[in-house]
């Protein structure tokens, strides 16, 4: 901005920063600041030609995956059945999203939350979730890492 140049920061959010969840009261209000900032800067940083935006992945697997993160979503297939769009997403749409993100193709874009879940954040949560686990139950089901 000193430069007067433009540019495009991306940050990484989280739906649960709508919605909350249990055992992510950390988590989740640490996403919802990410999206506030993110429309703040949106806001305050246009006018210098800097676009704020935040992608909102779903579950992508990979190898990093943490243990107690799939919980007893064991496989693939199982969590696609769970999605709205019948399967999970590639880490290369994830990819795809960030860089249109941070392209010339998206540059009236600012200040946006881009949620790349295959729909999975708007089902309806109760027809189709695992059975309800009390947090106090969870936190000492899960393994300390």
């Amino acid at each position: 901005m000193a430069a007067g140049g433009s540019g495009a920061i991306l940050n990484i959010g989280a739906t649960f920063a709508w919605t909350g969840g249990p055992g992510s009261a950390h988590s989740a209000a640490a996403k919802a600041a990410v999206t506030n900032l993110t429309q703040t800067l949106g806001v305050e940083w246009a006018i210098d030609g800097v676009r704020i935006n935040t992608l909102a992945p779903g579950y992508f697997p990979h190898d990093d995956t943490a243990a107690h993160m799939k919980g007893d979503w064991s496989g693939e297939e199982k969590r696609s059945k769970q999605m709205p769009a019948g399967r999970v997403g590639r880490l290369q749409e994830l990819a795809w999203s960030a860089v249109f993100l941070c392209s010339p193709y998206a540059s009236y874009i600012t200040g946006h939350t881009l949620v790349v879940d295959g729909a999975n954040w708007l089902r309806h949560r109760a027809s189709s979730a695992p059975d309800f686990v009390p947090v106090r139950e969870w936190a000492r089901q899960r393994p300390q890492d």
